[in-house]
């Protein structure tokens, strides 16, 4: 069944009401129709599956069948730091990190980063971040559409990762495979993580001791160097394997 996601104030009590580019995609490319089953998901934790009840120029609605807590989303929600990297790395790991089960992600401008951008065009990355996200999420069949932040420096970074009882920073110095994996097997589901990961060139000394100072532990992914692209994407990997139950 298609999926489609819409914001919180488009929901009404029985009806959902389907805007934007959504609408030509569901009648000219999908050719659905009145009566046509879809799922859809906003910014919480339920899925709702509808059948259409009407199609306009602008707007479909879709009436509600039933609502349902999504089977799709980890028990822990996971955000990740992602250090600016070079070229159209970055679209790549929102998809990935989306598929694997991310809840937010925020970019952050670290003292290696090599791109700049300016506000207006930084705005308009963050936009088309955002529209990889939700067809990452569509296609994964994830029932909440994770958000994109706007590019941060890393000091502010620290802090909004500050409310996460779990704070992890992977670094190419640090030390002990075995406290790595300690450390993911006492996560507790509920917990909430946040994950910092390095651009190219990785973090600055300053920045390691900076974070630790705000409570983030150092963590080592290993006896290999791995790309910026790859980091994040490697412990997201570790934490789905251990937080997905599979309905358990």
């Amino acid at each position: 069944m298609r999926r489609f996601f819409v914001q919180p104030e488009q929901i009404e009590e029985s009806v959902i009401h389907i805007t934007g580019s959504d609408v030509n995609h569901i009648r000219n490319v999908l050719r659905m129709s009145q009566g046509d089953q879809l799922i859809v998901g906003s910014q919480n934790t339920q899925e709702y599956t509808c059948y259409i009840e009407q199609i306009a120029e602008g707007e479909i609605t879709a009436h509600i069948m039933y609502v349902q807590d999504t089977q799709a989303e980890l028990p822990s929600k996971i955000f990740l730091f992602q250090g600016l990297p070079k070229s159209d790395k970055m679209e790549w790991i929102i998809q990935k990190a989306v598929e694997l089960g991310v809840y937010e992600v925020i970019p952050v401008e670290t003292q290696r980063t090599v791109v700049k951008w300016d506000e207006k065009k930084a705005a308009k990355k963050v936009q088309r971040w955002q529209q990889i996200a939700e067809g990452a999420a569509k296609q994964s069949g994830r029932g909440f559409l994770p958000q994109i932040h706007p590019i941060c420096k890393f000091a502010q970074a620290l802090e909004y990762g500050q409310k996460c009882p779990v704070k992890w920073i992977p670094y190419e110095r640090a030390a002990g495979m075995a406290a790595t994996r300690e450390r993911i097997a006492s996560l507790k589901s509920g917990q909430d993580v946040a994950v910092f990961i390095g651009p190219e060139g990785g973090f600055a000394e300053q920045e390691i001791q900076m974070a630790q100072a705000h409570g983030y532990a150092p963590i080592t992914l290993g006896r290999r160097i791995l790309r910026t692209e790859t980091a994040g994407l490697a412990l997201l990997s570790a934490l789905m394997f251990r937080l997905d139950t599979d309905g358990e």
